[in-house]
């Protein structure tokens, strides 16, 4: 019994991965009106089986978005070098470089009233050591906080466009922020003290 339920587990978690990679491959090639029986037939699975493991269609976006912030962004952050500010940029720009590439899937992300952003904001957080090794070598600004890279993050994204495939606008306009994270003797003003959209903590 219990190698039969061993079994069973395996092959579940081998048709998620199957999901989850058709997905996030047709997301980006038909766009956000591909629908699960298209993903079923990539994944060379059931339409049962999808529905089986993800009732809604909210739930395979929310689990793509989630398998590339797990598997191309948050490893990231444990990666250390002697170079505290090089550390927390390639972070920003792993983050924005990655999620720049999955364009149709954060839009549908971004359109669902039912998809929250708990993984977006866990991966977020991921990056709070880098920043406080950052602050500590006082190559940053003291004052900010990770909601101030979060938000480094989404306005590079709003100048990602089609009519910009090698990524000409978000380099620009990512240096620009990025000089502004850099420490100054002149103070940020304070933040709301409100959660910023899209936090979980929102209702």
């Amino acid at each position: 019994m219990a190698s039969q339920e061993r079994a069973l587990r395996a092959d579940a978690a081998r048709n998620y991965e199957r999901i989850v990679g058709a997905a996030i491959v047709a997301f980006e090639e038909v766009g956000p009106e591909v629908t699960l029986e298209e993903i079923a037939g990539r994944a060379a699975v059931s339409v049962a089986t999808v529905y089986r493991r993800f009732r809604t269609r909210e739930q395979v976006v929310r689990a793509v978005l989630d398998h590339v912030l797990t598997t191309e962004i948050e490893p990231m952050a444990a990666a250390h070098t002697d170079d505290p500010w090089r550390d927390l940029v390639g972070l920003l720009e792993t983050a924005i470089e990655a999620l720049a590439g999955h364009r149709v899937l954060l839009a549908v992300a971004r359109e669902s009233p039912k998809f929250d952003l708990e993984s977006m904001h866990r991966c977020v957080h991921s990056m709070q050591l880098l920043l406080r090794r950052a602050i500590e070598a006082g190559v940053v600004r003291p004052e900010l906080e990770v909601r101030d890279l979060a938000a480094v993050i989404v306005m590079t994204l709003a100048t990602v466009h089609p009519g910009d495939p090698h990524g000409a606008d978000r380099k620009r306009y990512l240096a620009l922020l990025l000089d502004g994270l850099r420490a100054s003797s002149e103070t940020l003003p304070p933040p709301s003290s409100h959660d910023l959209p899209g936090s979980p903590h929102q209702q």
